[in-house]
């Protein structure tokens, strides 16, 4: 009870407990937000119940000691520190897909090759550029963790080659990653059309 009431727990033990839950509630925060916009229905809210108890408990906290300015430094800083953290961690997870359109600077017949060797699937398009210039236009659907390495094959084949990435919700009747996709109905799903 002593070391609750000295000051090595008010201005360092305290700021210091403070931090590193905010920068556990925000680091989940980010996650399930992630995860909710992927379709993640068990696990986001999961994520959102520890995420608001870590929450309450770092503000029942800094309501109790409302004279420490050093709560609200820490309350501030483990938020920054949670955001930052929140996205390293989303980028290492790499969940879900991608989709990459890709609009070469010359010829495209290398790259076609080997993305098709690496097991890729592509759907091709001629198209036009701003100054007339003809090219196919590349579109592939593939693994978030594959992105890397099909960009360090465009760099290689095609280094001033210019590249978008979007994420993808869902696919369907697909080639992704050496995979046959295919629609997979639900007899439960009540949002299909009827005849």
């Amino acid at each position: 009870m002593e070391l609750y009431n000295s000051d090595l727990f008010a201005w360092v033990i305290l700021p210091l407990l403070i931090f590193f839950s905010r920068i556990c509630d925000v680091s989940i925060g980010t996650i399930r937000v992630i995860f909710v916009a992927k379709g993640f229905k068990l696990l986001a809210p999961l994520l959102g119940f520890f995420e608001v108890i870590i929450w309450l408990i770092a503000v029942s906290q800094i309501m109790q000691h409302l004279d420490n300015i050093m709560s609200y430094i820490a309350y501030g800083g483990g938020f920054a520190a949670g955001n930052y953290i929140g996205i390293i961690l989303e980028e290492k997870i790499s969940i879900g897909n991608v989709v990459m359109r890709i609009i070469p600077k010359k010829n495209t017949d290398a790259l076609i090759k080997t993305l098709r060797e690496h097991g890729y699937g592509l759907t091709l398009v001629d198209a036009e550029g701003a100054m007339g210039t003809k090219f196919k236009m590349i579109f592939m659907v593939i693994q978030r963790q594959s992105v890397n390495d099909v960009i360090v094959t465009i760099n290689s084949h095609n280094p001033n080659a210019f590249y978008s990435i979007e994420d993808v919700k869902a696919v369907s009747d697909g080639y992704i990653n050496n995979k046959v996709i295919r629609k997979k109905y639900n007899v439960f799903d009540f949002t299909r059309k009827g005849k």
